[in-house]
């Protein structure tokens, strides 16, 4: 049996949350050695740094012992370990599925400097406005691209999209965008039916 990677870990982290579904839709999960990691933006984290000096997760620590830093990075190492189509090779399905992406990993950036924003003793109400701006506009983008988004072949765009909506749920039930998206709700729910989305489900812990 091949030597366990090691996985700084995070119930609650939509990025850790992403390399996990990678992993359950790789196959990969035996594979893991989850290591309960606490990464506070004040409070840097001495064991996680030993392996990462930034003190985020997730970090993936190979089995010779060197580590792989962002969700993004670790999502393409376990893809091409496992031989996996996450990651299209080329062609226009490639870019779509990069660009997927990369508005999944902006809105979970802006998501997050916007619960952090929020939950100062006196936050700056322009920073809140803008926050809440992009995410409005993004969910706007992505209902006119939810057709788009069920008809093509799930890849690591969809996975990450599909994660930034559940930090919406999360920690941002009170925007109630699935009124303000039906049609990308619509297919958010055929992908909370995959195993390696109800699997990851995020929770207090």
């Amino acid at each position: 049996m091949a030597t366990a990677m090691k996985l700084h870990w995070s119930p609650k982290s939509p990025y850790v949350r992403k390399v996990m579904v990678c992993a359950h839709e790789l196959g990969l999960l035996p594979r893991l050695e989850l290591v309960r990691s606490v990464a506070a933006m004040r409070t840097p984290n001495p064991a996680l740094m030993m392996d990462n000096p930034l003190s985020k997760i997730p970090t993936l620590v190979r089995e010779d012992g060197s580590a792989l830093f962002d969700s993004a990075v670790i999502c393409e190492y376990l893809n091409a370990l496992a031989g996996g189509s996450l990651f299209p090779p080329q062609g226009e399905a490639r870019w779509q599925a990069l660009r997927w992406h990369a508005l999944g990993d902006g809105l979970l950036d802006a998501l997050i400097l916007w619960r952090n924003e929020r939950e100062r003793e006196v936050p700056l109400q322009a920073l809140l406005d803008a926050f809440e701006l992009k995410t409005r506009a993004s969910l706007q983008m992505l209902e006119r691209e939810a057709a788009a988004l069920r008809e093509a072949p799930f890849s690591i765009g969809q996975l990450t999209l599909g994660c930034a909506l559940g930090y919406l749920d999360y920690r941002f039930d009170a925007l109630g965008w699935r009124g303000a998206a039906p049609a990308l709700a619509g297919w958010f729910e055929t992908l909370l039916a995959r195993p390696s989305f109800a699997a990851t489900e995020p929770a207090e812990g």
